[in-house]
């Protein structure tokens, strides 16, 4: 990852979540600074963080020994099970990570192309493109959107098909 930041020194604190980071930098230190803002909200939005992480190392384990686990190849990378993960730590917030994992399936009787969303949009002055089919119309033709917490918010799995 690489992206130049305006600011004369880098801090060990600094709060990459914070979208005043990306007031003037060039789409592709943005589109790099994503990866580690995305990861960063998504564990800011689970409510239940030692949860969230064993039923992801148990999802993982699963997708890996199914052989599903490659975006290179239309299936879900690491990030999109992460944030599957956490929606489903959002929606049953008390539940242990052994009732996470059994209820996972859920996801396989979910309304796609209904997007899967950790938090709703939040309107920003920078106006970068975000995923919204109501304004972006190659947005409607998305089957299985899982949209990203971090703005700008992208449909992570704009690649998949309805074959994957």
């Amino acid at each position: 990852m690489f992206a130049r930041l305006s600011m004369p020194t880098v801090s060990d604190n600094l709060d990459l979540r914070d979208d005043s980071h990306l007031r003037s930098l060039d789409i592709r230190c943005i589109r790099s600074l994503n990866g580690c803002r995305v990861t960063d909200e998504i564990l800011h939005l689970v409510p239940n963080k030692e949860n969230f992480w064993l039923t992801l190392c148990a999802i993982k384990l699963w997708e890996k020994r199914r052989g599903v686990y490659s975006n290179m190849l239309g299936f879900l990378g690491r990030v999109y099970w992460a944030m599957l993960v956490a929606r489903m730590c959002q929606l049953y917030p008390n539940a242990l990570a052994s009732t996470l994992v059994k209820n996972f399936l859920f996801f396989s009787r979910w309304e796609w192309p209904k997007p899967v969303l950790l938090k709703q949009h939040e309107e920003s002055n920078l106006n970068l493109p975000v995923w919204d089919p109501r304004v972006n119309p190659s947005d409607r033709y998305h089957v299985m959107p899982i949209i990203t917490p971090a703005y700008p918010q992208q449909n992570s799995t704009y690649n998949m098909s309805i074959s994957t």
